[in-house]
């Protein structure tokens, strides 16, 4: 796989995408999604992982709420990743991720996750360049221990957010009365460490590609959603599902 500058790639839906024929192609995924999930409840073979990676205010829980949110509750969990605990400090970093791990019929969620572990860690130097790669290779070997053993299928997304954008997003915070909760100084501080991010998901794409990496240009909602919906479909269409007939 050819290194990814994110430079080089637009935060922004292709010109000729127009924008409300694109929000009714995901109104139509999403109906024919609830279907899909069903089937995966009810056979009970596959499991689906999502892994939502991506700076702050990139719009990682209105994805959450906006495809997925419509989703049976039954068959959907979320598990958003904040600092670890003094327990989960105390194990290896993979282990509060594989306890989250999803169950066969179960699409899991992961608002952030095991990657933050080389991304926020190196930014900030509690991770020097010789433990991230092994880091790297564990997850590696972790993710496809997941595939190859309980039929976890893995959607990995980076929604690429501009500078300018956070920035606006982030003000928003501070005078939307309906984001104000969402509002935290240190996500000002941490925009400062933009180049240095930038650096850490592109290192983290190129060595943590065996299962691939789908960059998600993520300053115009309805683009993103539009995205996000389609790789599920397409996903869970290409397992070939059936219904379990009459239990004898």
């Amino acid at each position: 796989m050819a290194k990814i500058s994110l430079k080089e790639v637009s935060t922004r839906a292709p010109k000729d995408f127009d924008k409300e024929m694109t929000k009714k192609k995901t109104s139509d995924i999403l109906n024919k999604l609830d279907d899909l999930q069903n089937l995966l409840f009810a056979e009970g073979k596959n499991s689906v992982l999502i892994v939502l990676q991506g700076q702050d205010a990139s719009g990682k829980d209105g994805v959450i709420r906006n495809v997925l949110g419509v989703l049976n509750p039954q068959g959907v969990t979320v598990r958003s990743y904040k600092a670890p605990t003094e327990e989960e400090l105390s194990h290896d970093f993979l282990w509060r991720i594989h306890h989250a791990a999803p169950p066969r019929g179960v699409i899991q969620i992961f608002n952030r996750s095991h990657y933050e572990d080389i991304l926020i860690t190196r930014v900030h130097g509690w991770c020097d360049d010789k433990t991230a790669k092994k880091r790297m290779k564990a997850i590696n070997d972790f993710e496809q221990l997941l595939e190859d053993h309980n039929n976890t299928h893995i959607l990995k997304f980076y929604l690429h957010i501009s500078p300018e954008e956070q920035h606006e997003r982030l003000m928003e915070r501070m005078k939307d009365p309906g984001k104000m909760w969402k509002y935290n100084n240190e996500d000002f501080e941490e925009a400062k460490f933009w180049d240095k991010y930038r650096e850490a998901y592109e290192d983290c794409f190129e060595n943590c590609n065996k299962i691939p990496w789908t960059i998600v240009p993520a300053d115009q909602n309805w683009y993103k959603e539009f995205i996000i919906a389609t790789a599920l479909y397409d996903l869970l269409k290409s397992l070939d599902m059936k219904y379990p007939g009459l239990k004898k």
